[in-house]
């Protein structure tokens, strides 16, 4: 009886660990959701300040306002305790895939 208790308890394990693990990645997809939606929020930002840029005839690289925004992902990070430097890859793409739109809106 022993074995059969030692067993159940394993299957019972199991399906604990399985129900955990789902609603642990529920939780993920819910956060990939909030990510994705930032990323749509912050290209409609960039669109626009591509917009004026264009309308004022500004260079579209602004390499201040870029080693800035790059300042300030590594601090959050770092506030955070998230790798500085896996941070900065994700804004560095950001910031290229937005002056690559900006070059090709003019």
């Amino acid at each position: 009886m022993a074995d059969n208790d030692t067993k159940r308890g394993s299957t019972d394990d199991v399906s604990t660990e399985e129900m955990e693990l789902d609603a642990l990645r529920e939780e993920i997809e819910s956060i990939d959701r909030e990510i994705v939606e930032l990323i749509a929020q912050r290209t409609y930002v960039a669109e626009s300040v591509a917009r004026v840029k264009r309308e004022h005839d500004i260079p579209t690289t602004d390499e201040s306002q870029e080693e800035a925004v790059m300042e300030r992902a590594g601090e959050n990070a770092e506030r955070f305790g998230v790798d500085s430097n896996l941070v900065k890859a994700v804004f560095r793409l950001l910031i290229e895939l937005n002056k690559v739109e900006q070059r090709e809106s003019r």
